[in-house]
């Protein structure tokens, strides 16, 4: 045995209190339990037996993947992992579902994928009781109560506690977006992304309000709308509004505007409009169009920009059929209807216009 490993076996000793003249167990037994796990993963905590082992563990953190198929630009950390997915272009040796038709490149795939059919959830939540079909979704799931994250982004720190974030927020780094719609060309950092945008074009919505039966094609969407619903438990005393967080609505009544911008005397009432007007002074902007690479300060700007390109008009007319891109076109539109003139030129004309652009003609603005 080497100086190396005479050292760490004396370090074992030391920590498991072995005092002089008695045996450490056997020999093989503590080299066993000495050396079995001495390679240690510094992201996560992992040990393993050989230093090969640790840095193919590693790819998992750092998101590696050098085998890539020439089909379809799919990568995978294993050339292993690479050879069972070939078997999706080659149809080999495929396992089918004969409820669903869906196929798998393995015999216990479709056994667990049987259990979607069958109702049987195997693997249960200690903590919530929440039932999985597959072990993998409730170790996955555990993290929501342990708090652990396990991957973390050498580039900016942050953690994540599931590796399909992960992988999305390297992307944002390297800014490719590799999955694209072949609809409209606009491309997104992961498969989820794209899948939610497609519901655009196939004016598909799935998503469906337990409470009044509206649907939409976002979650994001539906959790926004459900908040009408849900209870407002503080009432304005300026209004009669109500709200779930009532002290930013008063200001609108009160002209508290506590947030102040350290380049200029502008103050704001609440702490994201501050954050957001920052970057006229720091030239700052982080949304960044994909399709022709235009910047701008808020997401919502880049949101709107986008529809653009996309061509979609989400906001319609109550009174007729016309879709606006913006909901300041649509309100504007809507003023044709109801006849509404809420710009007024100043005595001693007194005269009013439906749209700002009007008034600002008529008296030479």
């Amino acid at each position: 045995m080497d100086d190396k490993e005479s050292e760490e076996l004396r370090e074992a000793k030391e920590k498991h209190h072995v005092k002089a003249g008695e045996k450490f167990s056997s020999r093989s037994q503590t080299e066993s339990n000495l050396l079995r796990k001495s390679f240690t993963c510094p992201q996560c905590g992992k040990s393993f037996t050989e230093n090969g082992i640790l840095k193919r563990h590693m790819k998992f953190h750092t998101g590696e993947k050098r085998h890539t198929c020439d089909q379809c630009g799919k990568s995978f950390t294993k050339k292993r992992g690479l050879n069972v997915h070939m078997k999706i272009h080659t149809g080999e040796n495929l396992h089918t579902c004969d409820q669903c038709g869906k196929s798998f490149l393995k015999k216990r795939g479709l056994n667990i994928h049987m259990k979607i059919h069958t109702g049987e959830n195997l693997h249960t939540c200690d903590q919530c009781g929440k039932s999985f079909t597959y072990l993998d979704n409730l170790k996955s799931h555990m993290r929501i109560h342990t708090g652990e994250k396990p991957y973390t982004c050498d580039q900016c720190g942050k953690r994540f506690a599931h590796v399909s974030t992960f992988k999305s927020h390297l992307l944002s780094h390297s800014g490719e977006r590799p999955y694209s719609c072949d609809q409209c060309g606009k491309s997104y950092f992961s498969t989820s992304s794209l899948k939610i945008h497609l519901n655009v074009h196939s004016k598909k919505k799935p998503h469906i309000c337990s409470l009044c039966g509206k649907s939409f094609s976002q979650l994001s969407h539906l959790k926004a709308h459900q908040e009408r619903h849900s209870e407002k438990p503080y009432k304005c005393s300026h209004c009669d509004k109500r709200f779930k967080n009532l002290i930013k609505h008063e200001r609108i009544h009160t002209g508290e505007k506590p947030f102040k911008c350290s380049h200029c005397d502008k103050r704001f009432s609440q702490s994201a409009n501050l954050k957001s007007h920052k970057r006229i002074h720091t030239g700052e902007k982080p949304y960044k169009c994909s399709l022709c690479d235009k910047r701008f300060i808020q997401s919502g700007h880049l949101k709107a920009h986008e529809r653009i390109h996309t061509g979609e008009k989400p906001y319609k007319c109550s009174h007729c059929d016309n879709s606006f891109s913006q909901s300041a076109n649509l309100k504007r539109h809507e003023r044709i209807h109801t006849g509404e003139k809420p710009d007024h030129c100043p005595p001693p004309r007194g005269k009013s216009f439906t749209h700002l652009s009007s008034l600002q003609q008529a008296t030479g603005q």
